[in-house]
Formats: C-alpha cells, structure tokens, sequence
C-alpha cells in the first residue's frame, strides 16, 4: 500500500516515514500543498496524510480542491490543529479522517488500516476479485474458482493486480503502472512494467483462469477476459 505523505516539518516527517515504512508501507514525501496536490492527481496512492499548516497551500484547501477535482484517495488529516472548528472544518472538506498531534503510534496505525479497507473494493477485508479471480493481498494469494487453482505471488505481480483489480475497466498506461509500482521519485524504465506484466500473465494462465491482461496498442494495459 503506498501513503503520500504532506508534511512540512522534517523531523516529525522523518519520524512518520520511518514509521510507516517499518510497517511495510511505501511511502512518499511532499513538503507543500500544491505539492501534495499534484502527487494525488497521478492516481498512485491508498491513502494521502496531510498536515494542515503547509506552505503553498494549506491541508483544508489541498483536500477540497482533491475532492473538487473527483479524487476520492481517502483523506487522513493530521495535524496539531485540534480544536472542534477545526476538525469541522476537514471534514467538511472532504477529509476521510482527523487525527491530531500528538498522537499514540498505534492509533496512527489503526485509522491508516480502516481508511485502507474503505479505500478498496472488497469481498472481505483483504480480498479483490475480478471475473473468476480473487486476489487474497493479504497473503499475497491469487486463487481462480473456475479450476480452483491458486498461486503465490510476488510483490511487483501482487502490486499491479491489486492496482488492476481496484482500477477494472480501465485502460492503465506504463506510466501509471511504473509510478505506482515503482514509486514517484524512481524513473523505472518502460521495460520493466513489460518484463512484469509477462510475470503476470504467467500466473494467470497457471490459475487457468478466463482472464487475461490485454495490452492495448499505444495505451497501456486493460484486464479484461478473454475474448471466446
């Protein structure tokens, strides 16, 4: 799951990204609002944190410009702004959530699980499904119930599906798939969305399974079932 992270104070930045990533969270790090605003437009993140008091452009109006703008990346303001005014004024927003500082760590970790359970659309908690496919991302598991066969998965194979699956119907470019697989800030190079999308289709067809990743001339990449 990858979090964007809005924060202009670094050493409460640092502290939050090494949280996160010990938590096996992928983040990335922006120091103002028009910065934040920008990242959430590529469409890579599960869920954005943004403090409130940022250069640019403040926390409340990144959120309803996001909202304005049709992104429905759940909200987690995070702030030390805690008064009821305050938390009125996020919400209404279009902030999904209002946590303020300090905070205790394992509160933090509760409300970013809950916003990323809301932020997919699940059979349960963990579970994906598309066509005759379910994709278990909490094991890393993708099982077809037309042979009832299933298959582990690797972490780039499990992200590009999870990504698929909550995007079903649309076409993804290369360039979504390398930024959210790959990060904001890394230029992965084109090939190795390619190189993974066969990975990929690998383990679709040893499921057996009706569905396939199409890629679509001068686009990008649809899954789609096969055509019979």
């Amino acid at each position: 799951m990858r979090i964007l992270l809005a924060e202009d104070e670094r050493r409460m930045a640092a502290a939050l990204i090494a949280l996160l990533k010990q938590e096996r969270y992928d983040v990335d790090h922006v120091e103002d609002g028009v910065s934040a605003l920008m990242a959430m437009e590529s469409d890579m993140y599960d869920i954005a944190v943004l403090d409130v008091m940022m250069p640019e452009m403040n926390g409340f109006e990144v959120t309803r410009q996001a909202r304005r703008k049709g992104i429905k990346t759940p909200i987690l303001i995070l702030t030390a702004k805690s008064q009821l005014d305050d938390k009125i004024t996020g919400l209404d927003s279009g902030a999904d959530d209002y946590l303020t500082k300090p905070f205790q760590t394992k509160e933090l970790l509760a409300r970013l699980r809950a916003l990323g359970r809301r932020g997919t659309n699940t059979l349960q908690d963990d579970t994906l499904s598309y066509s005759d496919l379910s994709l278990d991302t909490a094991a890393a598991t993708l099982s077809c119930s037309s042979t009832g066969q299933s298959v582990r998965l690797g972490g780039k194979e499990l992200r590009i599906l999870e990504y698929m699956f909550a995007n079903q119907g649309q076409i993804m470019t290369r360039e979504q798939l390398a930024l959210k697989i790959w990060g904001f800030e890394n230029e992965a190079e084109y090939n190795n969305v390619e190189v993974y999308m066969s990975f990929t289709r690998k383990k679709l067809s040893f499921v057996g399974s009706k569905v396939t990743i199409k890629a679509v001339r001068g686009l990008g990449y649809e899954l789609r079932e096969k055509d019979v």
